[in-house]
């Protein structure tokens, strides 16, 4: 063997032994992934074994406050037309039997049964007690109950009444504890039963204009937390829906008052229809998981501010881990965009009060 063919060899041998050290990043790379796809696999798997049974609300008894419109009746005849049997509960009573009617027209047999009660939910626990009771007494024990009584108001902190900082947590909040305490003796007895809170995207994220309403909506999710850990062992599921802006009579009213910030921040998520965050947070309550959002930033919003909150299953908590850096900085571009609206509205009425004063 002559010495060019020697070391030739001997380069293709070293070349051969050092390949299996340059491939070996990507033999890694592909293990990992391997094992990746393979555990989320599982996780899909095993993940129906550890979630609640869904409720079947055919024949079941659901009370819905505040609702006579909106997205709680809405929620009320998707709950009618899967066969349950509805207790409808606002203020105004013109507006329950209207509601009632509505309501009646997606029954799917003859046996279900809209019954309404008139009182203020967020008044008298004791009053709150009574009507509940009476309509357990009417169609048995309640199933699910949807705290949807709420009220909003939105402008700049300083031009609130004082009084509008108290009466927004009576409705939003206590209008949600007192209707909570008069069903879950009985759902405790029987060891089943869903209690859904309806907050708002708000209730997720404090924006300009809602100094008043935030805190009121954040409280909710502290309460279903704390009373999601107490009653589990019971079998009974909490579910904090987090709908957008929906087009309901509540959000043309808050409209007339709404700062121009607010507005232009409202504007970059869009509007819903009642009917569709229904379908949604019925479903989402049912199932027994405890967060409900509707749409992609609904989704985002969830999984950014998922903190300690609960799972109700393996799958939604790797989810939630996975996604959380990406949708932290798309975050960042929002927070900024709404800082940057704040900041051009604040200059424009600078401008505008130095005209006024020019002339």
């Amino acid at each position: 063997m002559s010495a060019e063919e020697g070391l030739s060899s001997a380069i293709s041998d070293w070349l051969i032994i050092n390949s299996w050290w340059l491939l070996l990043p990507f033999v890694m790379l592909l293990v990992v992934a391997a094992f990746i796809v393979a555990f989320v696999l599982l996780l899909y798997m095993i993940s129906p074994l550890i979630s609640p049974k869904p409720l079947k609300l055919n024949g079941a008894h659901v009370v819905v406050t505040g609702g006579s419109s909106g997205i709680g009746k809405c929620i009320a005849m998707e709950c009618y037309r899967q066969g349950a049997f509805i207790t409808l509960v606002a203020r105004d009573e013109s507006k329950l039997v209207q509601a009632k009617k509505e309501v009646e027209k997606c029954a799917i047999n003859d046996k279900q049964v809209v019954l309404c009660i008139s009182v203020d939910v967020s008044k008298d626990y004791s009053q709150v007690e009574s009507v509940i009771k009476q309509a357990q007494e009417k169609l048995g024990p309640v199933d699910m109950l949807v705290n949807c009584a709420g009220t909003a108001v939105s402008e700049k902190f300083e031009q609130l009444e004082v009084d509008r900082f108290r009466k927004l947590m009576e409705v939003n909040y206590l209008g949600s504890v007192y209707p909570t305490r008069a069903v879950i003796t009985t759902m405790k007895e029987r060891r089943m039963g869903r209690i859904m809170f309806v907050s708002s995207q708000a209730g997720q994220i404090g924006l300009f204009g809602y100094t008043a309403y935030s805190p009121s909506k954040f409280a909710l999710r502290g309460l279903a937390e704390s009373l999601q850990m107490e009653m589990k062992p019971y079998n009974i599921y909490v579910t904090v829906a987090y709908p957008p802006d929906t087009d309901t009579p509540g959000l043309a009213e808050e409209n007339k008052t709404k700062p121009l910030e607010t507005k232009m921040i409202s504007e970059t998520s869009g509007v819903c229809q009642p009917e569709q965050v229904a379908k949604i947070v019925v479903k989402d309550a049912v199932q027994g998981n405890f967060t409900s959002s509707v749409g992609p930033d609904g989704y985002m919003l969830a999984a950014l501010t998922c903190g300690m909150s609960p799972v109700t299953s393996i799958t939604e908590g790797l989810q939630q881990i996975v996604t959380m850096g990406l949708f932290r900085t798309i975050a960042l571009f929002y927070l900024g965009s709404f800082d940057s609206i704040v900041r051009r509205c604040m200059i424009q009425r600078e401008q505008s009060k130095a005209v006024d004063k020019s002339e």
